[in-house]
């Protein structure tokens, strides 16, 4: 049989994203942290209003625009930002950047699997370091692994926890290649690390707009870093990266900082809610600073009740991996979706079917 790939591509699993239901299915979907609520307003109206002409040229190739209105938003200058087709796509590009065979990329475990799918696709060495048990980062053993790429998702998936600033601000200093804050999440928690860019110009931030401002569909992320650090970024991306409609609608969504915060406010009431159903049922739940919760069902059973609430049309996420194998993660959806859950697993777990 002919081999058409190369022998890195051919040893590694892919990346395994959460279920998709086809559109119209009745499911309860809580398996992929998508925002329960729709886009903001402002946005839809500029999707309503696109015309042929922005789709007969060439988007801008910075996503100028959507540079503008995130500068204003954030306080940083826009040549301090750039713009990606989604935060992954940012991912790949400082993987491509920046990581190759005999160069090392490192992270703490658990976190974002798909850090180790871009890292061998590179054929780039990888180095896991386990988390504690607590969650505190395991500064010095990153430190001491000093890769051309450190990873850190904060707050983090599925722990949901934040990595305080001062321990960010401890491995930047210490590391010679570059930190990837990864604040995916960010939009739901207390405080961010924004301002370490401009201390250190090893570190760059990326974000993205599908979660607090409910645009997954879109594909629109970003980061923002020092130019030093850009400008070799900016050789690797695709040279038309950002669509001239995700570039329009994003900088509708950005601008629109009091409807997100709205929606924000509602998730986080929500998450508070069914965090305490969750524990009166007899799970341990983890603190979150994010739409999610890492939740330990009491008898340990999570890969069944993960099957058993699918056959019942509600959507979940399992891990069958070292340490998350006998936790959920649970997206946090509106008030009525988060019940339907409750009610789902009373059930399971009284009635052991």
């Amino acid at each position: 049989m002919t081999n058409y790939f190369r022998s890195n591509v051919d040893a590694m699993a892919s990346y395994v994203p959460g279920e998709q239901p086809p559109r119209g299915t009745q499911i309860v979907k809580l398996n992929s942290n998508e925002n329960p609520y729709p886009p903001s307003p402002a946005a839809l109206a500029v999707l309503q209003n696109i015309d042929g002409e922005s789709l007969r040229r060439y988007p801008q190739p910075l996503g100028g625009e959507f540079r503008e209105a995130a500068s204003k938003v954030l306080g940083v200058p826009p040549d301090w930002i750039i713009v990606g087709n989604g935060s992954d796509e940012l991912l790949s590009v400082v993987i491509r950047a920046c990581a190759e065979p005999g160069r090392k990329v490192v992270y703490p475990m658990p976190t974002y699997v798909l850090y180790r799918t871009l890292t061998e696709i590179q054929a780039a060495d990888i180095t896991e370091i386990a988390y504690r048990e607590d969650y505190s980062l395991p500064v010095e053993e990153l430190v001491a692994i000093n890769g051309s790429v450190t990873f850190i998702a904060s707050p983090n998936s599925p722990s949901g926890h934040v990595v305080p600033k001062d321990e960010l601000r401890k491995l930047a200093s210490q590391l010679s290649g570059v930190l990837v804050i990864d604040e995916a999440y960010v939009d739901f928690t207390e405080d961010n690390a924004l301002a370490l860019v401009k201390e250190y110009e090893n570190v760059i931030v990326i974000r993205t707009l599908s979660k607090g401002y409910s645009l997954a569909g879109l594909r629109l992320g970003f980061g923002v870093a020092n130019p030093k650090l850009l400008h070799g970024l900016f050789k690797v991306k695709d040279s038309y990266n950002i669509d001239a409609i995700a570039c329009a609608v994003g900088t509708a969504a950005i601008t629109d900082q009091d409807y997100k915060n709205a929606c924000v406010a509602k998730i986080k009431a929500s998450r508070t809610k069914l965090a305490t159903d969750l524990k009166q049922l007899g799970f341990h739940v983890w603190d979150s600073q994010t739409n999610f919760l890492l939740a330990q069902p009491p008898q340990g059973n999570a890969e069944y009740l993960y099957q058993k609430l699918k056959e019942r049309g509600i959507l979940i996420r399992y891990f069958n991996q070292p340490r998350l194998e006998d936790k959920l993660r649970i997206t946090v959806g509106t008030d009525e979706q988060n019940q339907t859950l409750i009610e789902a697993l009373i059930y399971l777990l009284e009635s052991g079917n």
